[in-house]
């Protein structure tokens, strides 16, 4: 008799698919373990029988085959708090996991807070339990990196190499990331553009040394002659950093007309100050955000000028790399991902462009 239907008394095996699709248990288990040697046909008569039956496989047999877990560790060197508060976290991991569900896969996220935590995740790396990790938010010099390293984990990171990371001392590992230095310059030019003369920037904090460093890096490439250290303050990618932030400016210098704030979610802190003391937006201070978060940049008063990127696309381009390292390794046409010149030799960098959004801020 042909099974049509899921039976009650016990789970369907791999003999039940196999008699259903009228194929052997090994064509089925090439088929499962999605090996590419089987017609299409009979892949598809195979998928068909255990969509019927709801088979579901052996994880732990699978593995045994496939020497994959079916799963990839996030790893953030970040407290876990200030990241879940930060959208742009939200949508990066949004574009991991949506990958990672194609490749029929899941994320098991882990944070580095102390120092403790890295013989922990080290040792969870090491154990077998994921076919590879992504990571982010990693300081200047972290040991992370040498950690995947040394246990010859397949990894890709956020960022592009850190000042505080050695040259050559981790050549296979592949990089994503957003153009910060070159989306500040879009931002600051637009502003220059716009007539303003004394331009301030919030800038980001120095334990996030890539995506902060770039950022003022792009501000400062836009004001050759013209960028002051009275200018420039530093915060911490929170709302009340940037808030704080835009303060002390004002006070060091209260006739600054225009300021470029790296992240949306600083740049809501700095409109709320410029409101708190008078200052009319964009009348008396154009302000221009970084990151484009919809969340954010459409409902501020007014509405933020930023530069947006993708982070949602970049979480998804951070697993082709790590699950298809080919992917990437030359970038395609203009607005595309494009290979990184700063990327360790060998290794598929790939910079993920940006563009301004106007609005009403600036």
């Amino acid at each position: 008799m042909v099974l049509t239907q899921r039976s009650h008394a016990r789970r369907p095996t791999l003999e039940d698919v196999a008699r259903q699709s009228g194929v052997s248990k090994s064509t089925v288990s090439r088929v499962i373990n999605g090996e590419d040697r089987v017609r299409a046909e009979v892949v598809s008569r195979v998928r068909h029988a255990i969509s019927e039956l709801g088979y579901v496989p052996n994880q732990a047999a699978r593995q045994l085959v496939t020497h994959r877990t079916g799963a990839v560790a996030v790893v953030a060197a970040q407290p876990e708090n200030r990241l879940f508060l930060d959208p742009f976290f939200d949508l990066l991991l949004r574009g991991v996991r949506r990958e990672l569900a194609l490749h029929s896969a899941q994320a098991v996220l882990l944070f580095v807070e102390e120092d403790d935590d890295y013989p922990r995740v080290a040792d969870y790396l090491g154990g077998g339990h994921v076919d590879g990790a992504i990571l982010f938010s990693l300081r200047p010099g972290d040991r992370l990196a040498g950690i995947v390293d040394r246990l010859g984990v397949p990894a890709v990171f956020g960022g592009r190499p850190l000042p505080g990371d050695r040259a050559g001392e981790h050549p296979g590992q592949a990089r994503v990331d957003g153009d910060n230095r070159g989306g500040a310059r879009l931002a600051v030019r637009h502003l220059v553009s716009l007539g303003r003369r004394r331009i301030a920037t919030v800038a980001g904090p120095y334990d996030q040394e890539n995506s902060a460093a770039d950022r003022l890096a792009g501000y400062r490439d836009a004001l050759p002659d013209d960028a002051s250290p009275h200018l420039v303050e530093r915060a911490d990618y929170t709302r009340q950093g940037g808030a704080d932030a835009m303060a002390a400016l004002l006070d060091r210098s209260p006739g600054l007309d225009a300021v470029f704030v790296a992240s949306d979610l600083m740049a809501s802190g700095a409109l709320q100050t410029l409101r708190e003391r008078g200052r009319r937006v964009p009348e008396d201070v154009a302000v221009v955000g970084f990151d484009d978060l919809t969340s954010i940049a459409e409902t501020t008063d007014p509405p933020l000028t930023t530069v947006h990127q993708d982070a949602e696309e970049m979480g998804r381009l951070m697993v082709r790399l790590l699950l298809d390292p080919a992917t990437g390794r030359t970038g395609p046409a203009d607005g595309s991902p494009r290979r990184s010149p700063d990327g360790p030799p060998g290794a598929p960098s790939v910079i993920v462009p940006t563009r301004l959004v106007r609005r009403a801020s600036a």
